[in-house]
């Protein structure tokens, strides 16, 4: 559970950042399963124009591993704390930012597309994300610009064209204004760390053009009040069963991960 003064950072910063969240032996299963899930050819598993992972949806669901990190205590409590409700799956991801062909994320909002895109009423969902590698200044981190989530739902355009992945961005002026007035941060920390975000913070990342790739799972819950009215996206991608998660046994993922590493020797 968080602490009064965690729950005052996020609330006045708009993210939380909790290093070595998860063990270096879980997070090593995880990394070699996102692997063969990047190799797999399936609609969940979209490339950079260079074939290069760029993100795969909805692991959970055809993953074992990535389905207990779904429903982890340290994932879930945290956001249902915040809430004060239960919360569902409305997205899962596991982003990749591969060495040397790794392209941007624009500037943007997430509860900007959840809300065109699939109805979401308010920003009352969440992301939060897990280290998988090493992430670091120079590997295309995630870059976080302070309390921009006050500013409420920003104006977006629909970029098709910049990178494979279509998304609702923001102009120069729009973020240069919120920079000067917040700054950039851009968290960073060994495999395991946890990283919590508003639905409103503004964020992006620069492509990675170093030989250290930079994988994150997103994990997008939301509060069960606060499900999409209007979803047009594939359900893989804004998921559409609005049960609540029922947390798992803390030590499950441990004990996939031994598993794991026993299969491998």
């Amino acid at each position: 559970m968080l602490t009064e003064d965690q729950i005052r950072q996020f609330h006045t910063e708009g993210y939380l950042f909790l290093p070595e969240t998860f063990s270096v032996e879980e997070v090593a299963c995880l990394r070699a399963d996102a692997e063969a899930i990047y190799a797999q050819e399936r609609p969940e598993v979209w490339r950079e124009r260079s074939g290069a992972p760029r993100t795969a949806f909805a692991a959970h669901l055809y993953n074992e591993g990535f389905g207990l990190l779904a429903r982890h205590p340290a994932m879930i409590k945290p956001i249902e704390q915040l809430f004060g409700e239960q919360v569902y799956m409305h997205q899962f991801k596991v982003n990749a930012k591969a060495s040397f062909t790794g392209d941007v994320w624009q500037w943007h909002q997430d509860y900007g597309t959840w809300a065109r895109d699939d109805g979401m009423p308010e920003p009352r969902a969440m992301n939060i994300a897990v280290f998988l590698d090493e992430v670091m200044p120079i590997n295309g981190p995630l870059m976080l610009v302070p309390r921009s989530h006050t500013a409420g739902v920003l104006k977006a355009e629909h970029d098709l064209t910049t990178t494979s992945y279509p998304l609702w961005t923001l102009d120069e002026e729009t973020v240069t204004k919120l920079v000067d007035q917040g700054g950039i941060v851009a968290p960073t920390g060994k495999p395991g760390g946890l990283l919590m975000f508003h639905g409103n913070l503004v964020h992006g990342s620069a492509g990675n053009i170093t030989p250290y790739p930079r994988k994150i799972v997103y994990l997008t819950l939301n509060a069960l009040s606060n499900y999409i009215r209007t979803p047009t996206r594939k359900e893989w991608i804004a998921h559409t069963d609005f049960s609540p998660i029922i947390p798992t046994d803390p030590g499950a993922l441990t004990r996939y991960a031994q598993g794991f590493r026993q299969a491998a020797e």
